[in-house]
């Protein structure tokens, strides 16, 4: 899990050494050479399965500069655009743009802002342009090949796959305790033991993000069987993500999963999720007020499978509470004071607020606002279309597992490409059907606007 930032993050950009094996840069290379080479169409599943199953310890140092195979790769899908823009094809590149897209470069701009200043050192900028190039590379790739349902389900086929390898080199890790994927370098070759229990990592760089990756792909490999395509792909797709997330032996992936499969029960009251919303919400504060600690303690009763330690998540959350006066502003440079192992910020909103302050942190729940509403808006503008409203609900509860992860575990190493994947999927399904219609709300006649207006508001 993540620790906070030190000195050491600082020199980032300066420092560090080369740790690369042979086959991993081959296997990043050749890919590369192919990704130039074949079809557009094959862009897709080629970045997914190497950006996926390639280990991030993998990395070239030139100049202080940290180029890990992920990086690599990213270079050649972009240049692989390039050639596709300058070949006339910049038509098949186009996309809508959309308040996820907006919501992603401000929290971008928000984090170089906050950490650079928190600092006050070159490295800190330095180590932010890893996270522009990172998150807006990763991201505006996929919102650029994936433009259509039919795109985003053909992604989803590949992450199905993907996820099939992982669960079979996952279980082979239980069984014999052997890391298949250390062959590549940068993860280790034994299993981790914890309470006598195996804990399979695959090629992540702990358990709990190989179990996450696993859970939170549930619910759209789900949303294939559930609307009839490619039920085959779907049922392997759900049983390798149940697989994944049992095999890390952590709570986390399986609450993520939990999360998932509750939002797609929630279906039937789709037409009712303002009313839950605001239960949920006075629940929780009535919680608050008759329990002798806060709502919040509830994480530390969270132990799905013996041995995890929620009592450290409660106290990270609480004591990120207690000290708002500290990060608020930029963040801050040291949390170890807070308490005992406070230094493990296993939690990402917890890790937002600590590394950018409150500004980071708000712009990174407006993320996650802006996808649940354009979901809910295409949904909603897709009425008389269950097969469509299925598909949005399906993103949406994807969504949801993710949110429910980011309280157990912060995204740090190659699983980033899953969830800015998923941000491209929900951008991309909705900016159509909600540019038209806002389209078609233009093109109504203006005397009848003030009549549709109040006849919704009384609705």
């Amino acid at each position: 899990m993540q620790a906070p930032v030190t000195e050491q993050a600082l020199r980032y950009g300066g420092g560090g050494e080369t740790n690369l094996s042979i086959i991993a840069l081959a296997v990043v290379l050749l890919t590369g050479l192919v990704m130039l080479l074949w079809p557009r169409k094959y862009l897709t599943g080629l970045f997914l399965t190497v950006g996926l199953l390639m280990p991030l310890g993998q990395q070239i140092v030139i100049a202080g500069l940290h180029f890990t195979m992920f990086r690599i790769l990213l270079l050649f899908s972009w240049i692989r655009i390039l050639i596709i823009f300058l070949s006339g094809g910049r038509d098949t590149l186009r996309f809508h743009s959309t308040r996820i897209d907006k919501a992603i470069v401000l929290w971008i701009l928000s984090s170089v802002i906050t950490f650079t200043l928190l600092w006050g050192e070159t490295g800190a900028f330095v180590d932010r342009m890893g996270l522009v190039y990172n998150a807006l590379g990763a991201y505006f790739l996929m919102r650029m090949l994936c433009r259509t349902e039919q795109d985003v389900d053909a992604a989803v086929k590949v992450l199905a796959g993907i996820c099939a390898i992982l669960a079979l080199c996952m279980l082979n890790e239980q069984l014999t305790g052997r890391n298949l994927f250390s062959v590549f370098g940068g993860v280790p070759e034994f299993a981790y033991l914890r309470e006598g229990k195996l804990r399979s990592q695959g090629p992540f760089a702990h358990p709990i993000l190989s179990g996450t990756f696993g859970a939170t792909l549930f619910a759209l490999f789900a949303g294939l069987w559930w609307q009839g395509k490619s039920k085959a792909v779907a049922t392997v797709g759900m049983l390798s993500s149940m697989t994944v997330a049992v095999t890390s032996m952590s709570s986390t992936p399986l609450l993520a999963l939990g999360g998932g499969v509750c939002a797609l029960a929630l279906w039937p009251l789709r037409n009712r999720m303002r009313l839950i919303r605001w239960a949920t919400a006075l629940c929780l504060v009535g919680l608050h007020l008759v329990m002798k600690a806060p709502v919040w303690a509830l994480i530390a009763r969270v132990d799905v499978i013996g041995g995890s330690s929620g009592d450290h998540r409660y106290q990270l959350v609480n004591q990120f509470i207690n000290h708002f006066d500290q990060w608020w502003l930029l963040g801050t440079k040291l949390v170890a004071h807070w308490g005992f192992e406070m230094a493990d910020l296993s939690n990402q909103y917890v890790e937002l607020g600590v590394t950018g302050g409150l500004a980071t942190l708000v712009c990174f729940i407006g993320i996650l606002v802006c996808g649940f509403s354009q979901l809910g808006k295409a949904r909603k503008a897709s009425e008389g279309n269950d097969a469509k409203q299925r598909f949005y609900w399906v993103l949406g509860a994807a969504l949801f597992s993710n949110t429910v992860a980011f309280f157990g575990i912060s995204y740090f190493d190659q699983i980033i490409v899953a969830w800015y994947t998923l941000l491209a999927f929900i951008a991309c399904s909705t900016a159509e059907v909600l540019s038209h219609s806002a389209e078609k709300v233009l093109d109504e006649p203006m005397i009848g606007a003030p009549v549709s207006a109040f006849a919704s508001k009384a609705l």
